[in-house]
């Protein structure tokens, strides 16, 4: 049993010393291990770039429409920018204050506008991200699609809320227009950048 046992771990000795042997890189046999990829790190800047191209378009979006809105409705194209910066760096919640011209606050303005641009931009590269994923994962496709439409609908309940205050100015169907306007030039944004999407996320289609 003894002499078993040695010429087992004689055989088992001289098996890795082959192996290693084999693993060297001058040997003939030699084979280099695989190194990942490089294109996972661009792959992961393209999603940033398309991340922040779709908050730039949605930032835009918000901003046309409320300025159309405005200059249509005779009150200067920065009133409601005016009126949310006052309201969000001011405090502003008094109703009878919009019973009153109201001066332009640039610093509000500015404020706001900073503050804007940021989440539109966090929600840009959130839902590039997500989309991205998805196109990888088919099986993420569905919780994707809940992500996007309830993140679309929370999103204008959220604004809701906070422009309670102000809402003969800023009325219901307007918050409503502004962010599906954005959403769907940010959509179409994305559809043209990646041929095929709405077949793939939307309608289930695994091609």
């Amino acid at each position: 049993m003894g002499t078993n046992a040695q010429i087992l771990q004689s055989e088992r000795a001289l098996g890795d010393v082959r192996e290693f042997r084999i693993a060297q890189p001058g040997n003939p046999s030699y084979a280099a291990p695989e190194l990942p990829t490089e294109t996972a790190m661009p792959a992961r800047r393209g999603v940033l770039r398309e991340g922040i191209t779709v908050g730039l378009i949605g930032y835009a979006a918000v901003a046309l429409f409320y300025s159309s809105f405005d200059f249509l409705a005779s009150r200067g194209a920065l009133y409601t920018v005016n009126l949310l910066g006052r309201a969000l760096v001011r405090g502003l919640r008094d109703p009878s204050v919009l019973m009153f011209p109201l001066s332009p606050d640039w610093s509000a303005i500015f404020l706001y506008n900073v503050f804007h641009l940021i989440i539109a931009l966090a929600v840009g590269i959130f839902v590039t991200s997500i989309v991205a994923a998805a196109e990888e994962n088919p099986a993420r496709r569905g919780m994707v699609r809940v992500i996007i439409v309830g993140g679309f609908f929370a999103t204008i309940m959220v604004v809701a809320t906070l422009t309670t205050p102000i809402r003969p100015l800023i009325p219901m169907w307007s918050v409503i227009g502004a962010n599906a306007l954005a959403a769907i030039l940010a959509g179409a944004y994305l559809l043209r950048r990646r041929p095929g999407l709405w077949g793939r996320l939307a309608l289930g289609a695994t091609a």
